[in-house]
C-alpha cells in the first residue's frame, strides 16, 4: 500500500498542473480509482471523487488537492517536474498521493470483508491555490446526495515532527482577503509640483496610516496586513497622478475582518480629503478561516486516544480553502509534518515520501474507521 503510494506521488510529482486544468493528473487518479470497485465520477472541471458503499447509513469524505503552482523547481530530485515553471512546491501530491494509498486500502478492506462503520467518499480536488474548487464542489450537492456528514483533509507542513499530526479546535488557519487600494491624482512636472496631486504619495500616507492601526490592535485581534506590490506614476520626474497598492489581510473571524476592512476604507477617505487624490480600496471574497469543528475534534481526539493529533498552540495566518467543506458540514483539518524543510511554495520543498506518505496513510485510515 504505502509503496504504491510513494510511486503515485513521484509520478504526480514529474507532471504538475496548475488552476482547474488537470487532464493528466485527473486521467492518473482515474486510472488508480477505476478498478478498485468504486463509483467514481467528477463533479467538478478538474475533479474526481470515488464512492465506497459500505452498506452505512452515514459517510466520511476524505478530502485531496491536486493542483500544482507556478513555480520553477530546483530540487535535484530524480522525480523533478517535466514541466518547466510548473512545480508541486505545496505538497499537493503527496495529499493526492496518500489518498489514493487509502482508496486501496479501503477496496481491500471492503473485499476482505471488513466492516466499515461509514462509507468513504473521496474528494479530488481542483484549483486550491487558485479559485476555490472546494467552494464550487460544496455547491454541486454531492455531500448532501452521498449522506456525508463529516469531513477530513491534511496538508503537509514544514518545520513539524516527520510524520507527526498536528490540530486545534476551532480556528486553525486563517480568512484571507486580498487588499487592493488605487489612488488618482494630478501628473505635472516636479519643476511645477505644488500645481499636482501627487498619487504615490498619498498612497504611501495610506498604507504607514494602515499598519500603524492594525499593529495597535489588541493581541487577542489575531491578524496580519501585509502590502508585498506597489505601481506608480511613468517616470522619475514627474508628479506621480496615478498609484495602485496591492496586500493580503488575513484573519480568523467576520467581525475582526470587517472592522478592519471597514477603518482602511475610513483612512482612504480621510487620506483622499487630506490630499485631494482619489482612494478607493477594495477588497476581495477570499477563503473563509479553516474553522475545525469542536465537537467533531473532541470526539476524534477521544477516540484515538494516543494516537490523537498533538495540539498547535496557536491558529496560522495561512489560507486554505477547505474552510469550504467546513461551512457545509463538521469538518478537521490537519498537518502532517515533513521535518526540516524549506517552506512550502518555495522552488527547493522537498521532503522524504517514503517516511510521510506512510504516516499520513496510516493516520488517516485510523480517522476514516472511527465510530
Amino acid at each position: 500500500m504505502s509503496l504504491n503510494a510513494v510511486n503515485h506521488r513521484r509520478v504526480l510529482h514529474r507532471m504538475p498542473e496548475l488552476d482547474d486544468e488537470l487532464p493528466d493528473t485527473t486521467a492518473y487518479v482515474r486510472k488508480v480509482l477505476e478498478p478498485l470497485g468504486a463509483e467514481v465520477f467528477s463533479p467538478i472541471k478538474g475533479s474526481v471523487c470515488a464512492y465506497f458503499d459500505a452498506g452505512a447509513e452515514e459517510t466520511v469524505a476524505l478530502r485531496a488537492d491536486m493542483d500544482a503552482l507556478p513555480v520553477t523547481e530546483c530540487t535535484g530530485l530524480f522525480f523533478a517536474s517535466e514541466r518547466p515553471g510548473r512545480m508541486h512546491a505545496c505538497g499537493h501530491d503527496g495529499h493526492t498521493a496518500i489518498e489514493l494509498g487509502l482508496a486501496e486500502e479501503t477496496a481491500r478492506m471492503i473485499r476482505a470483508g471488513e466492516k466499515l462503520p461509514r462509507n468513504v467518499l473521496f474528494v479530488f480536488q481542483p484549483a486550491e491555490e487558485t479559485t476555490g474548487g472546494a467552494g464550487r464542489i460544496c455547491e454541486t450537492g454531492v455531500f448532501e446526495k452521498y449522506r456525508v456528514t463529516r469531513i477530513f483533509g491534511l496538508h503537509l507542513w514544514p518545520n513539524l515532527p516527520e510524520g507527526s499530526v498536528w490540530s486545534r479546535p476551532g480556528p486553525m488557519m486563517a480568512r484571507s482577503n486580498e487588499v487592493t487600494l488605487k489612488v488618482t491624482g494630478k501628473s505635472v512636472h516636479v519643476s511645477r509640483a505644488a500645481e499636482g496631486l501627487d498619487a504615490l504619495r498619498a498612497g504611501v500616507d495610506w498604507m504607514n496610516a494602515a499598519y500603524a492601526w492594525t499593529e495597535a490592535l489588541p493581541p487577542d485581534v489575531l491578524r496580519t496586513l501585509q502590502f508585498g506590490r506597489m505601481t506608480a506614476g511613468t517616470v522619475r520626474n514627474a508628479v506621480a497622478g496615478s498609484a495602485e497598492i496591492q496586500g493580503t489581510l488575513r484573519t480568523y473571524d467576520e467581525d475582526a475582518a470587517e472592522m478592519i476592512r471597514s477603518h482602511l476604507r475610513t483612512l482612504a477617505a480621510e487620506t483622499a480629503e487630506r490630499t485631494g487624490c482619489g482612494l478607493e480600496v477594495s477588497f476581495s471574497t477570499g477563503y473563509p478561516a479553516v474553522w475545525n469543528n469542536e465537537t467533531l475534534f473532541e470526539r476524534v481526539s477521544r477516540d484515538l486516544g494516543a494516537d490523537a493529533p498533538q495540539l498547535l498552540a496557536e491558529p496560522v495566518l495561512a489560507a486554505e480553502d477547505f474552510s469550504f467543506y467546513q461551512r457545509c458540514i463538521p469538518g478537521v483539518f490537519f498537518f502532517l509534518g515533513v521535518g526540516l524543510a524549506h517552506e512550502l511554495h518555495s522552488p527547493h520543498f522537498c521532503w522524504n515520501d517514503e517516511a510521510v506518505i506512510p504516516a499520513g496513510i496510516a493516520f488517516m485510515k485510523k480517522i476514516m474507521v472511527l465510530p
